[in-house]
């Protein structure tokens, strides 16, 4: 495999951190837009880039996930379930704990105690609010590692299957299961073909050009012709797009431009955790406040998310609160790896 555009004493790839940093732009972006106009009672100019970015938004973030799992999926288990399920597990139950204590006032004003507490024990069966991805990905890990002796294209197929099915049972950790392991497992499997994708648009950025306008055309007018989501199509729409969000990643990082972008991707995990207060709370302020119109007002509000979260996470380094990003030695049941970062993929 090869491995372009790793960083200089680093084994970082920078076109990953600058795809993961896309990706958590749109992830941010689709709660505040959304958000904004369901509160505003109308849609802007906001609402369209975010329908465009549908159908390959979470498909991408899935599949970078599962893009560096064939070098640890051999580990004894201990080893490998601290990494990839407790990990992920302290944050979520962390984090999962401090939106509902900004939530409960709300939900006990209209529903009354025993339906907060009742919601908070259901998010540990079934996750909560914009928490779900994380919730899901030791689920993942688990299962990809507990079936790596089976033949991958009986399980490559079942999930094609289930995602061409677009389940909707109402429990999201179901319904997003069948929506996105067939993207995490291709991560996994297909790996040494995406770094060679995004090799040959390092070295023939011309035609990685060519490509992505064709792709932007056709993606735009499935979303705009309302097919999309139709079992097949989006299916290929999400693979489509997800090659198209490392092609462009691949260039950013060629020509070292927006790099904001690959600091981002690089800490993704602390915006991903921390942009729903400083969303909320810009929404709130800029519909009451500001005399502009809804798309401007959303763009505002993804931008105060983002830079929210990561002042939040500044914040909490300087007053020691390290823990809201950092898992503690006590949650560790491994022994703890050298210089260990904070993301999403490893």
């Amino acid at each position: 495999m090869t491995m372009s555009g790793i960083s200089a004493g680093s084994e970082r790839v920078d076109w990953v951190d600058y795809a993961k940093g896309i990706c958590i732009i749109m992830v941010v972006m689709m709660h505040s837009v959304l958000g904004t106009e369901l509160a505003a009672g109308e849609t802007g100019y906001m609402h369209y880039l975010v329908e465009f970015a549908k159908p390959f938004r979470m498909p991408d973030f899935f599949l970078i996930s599962g893009l560096f799992l064939a070098r640890v999926i051999d580990r004894d288990w201990r080893t490998y379930l601290d990494r990839k399920v407790i990990h992920f597990l302290y944050f979520y139950a962390l984090w999962v704990t401090i939106q509902f204590g900004f939530k409960a006032p709300g939900f006990t004003a209209e529903h009354g105690w025993p339906y907060v507490i009742k919601l908070y024990l259901l998010s540990y069966i079934d996750p909560f609010g914009t928490l779900w991805f994380i919730y899901l990905l030791p689920v993942f890990f688990v299962l990809t590692k507990a079936m790596r002796n089976v033949h991958p294209a009986l399980i490559w197929g079942i999930a094609a299957v289930l995602e061409s099915l677009h389940v909707q049972t109402g429990w999201t950790a179901i319904d997003e299961f069948c929506a996105r392991f067939i993207y995490f497992y291709s991560g996994y499997l297909f790996a040494t073909q995406v770094f060679a994708l995004s090799d040959k648009a390092r070295t023939k950025p011309m035609l990685a050009l060519t490509g992505l306008a064709v792709w932007a055309v056709v993606n735009a007018a499935l979303v705009h012709g309302g097919v999309s989501e139709w079992p097949g199509i989006s299916l290929a729409l999400g693979f489509a797009g997800a090659m198209a969000i490392i092609v462009i990643g691949t260039l950013l990082a060629k020509m070292q431009w927006l790099d904001f972008v690959r600091f981002f991707g690089e800490h993704s995990i602390v915006i991903y955790l921390a942009f729903f207060l400083p969303m909320a709370t810009a929404r709130t302020v800029l519909l009451k406040l500001a005399p502009l119109d809804v798309g401007t007002i959303a763009l505002l509000v993804t931008v105060s998310g983002i830079v929210g979260a990561l002042a939040i996470w500044w914040l909490a380094l300087r007053v020691r609160a390290n823990f809201l990003f950092e898992r503690p030695e006590a949650f560790w049941i491994a022994p703890k790896k050298k210089g260990a970062a904070l993301q999403l993929a490893e």
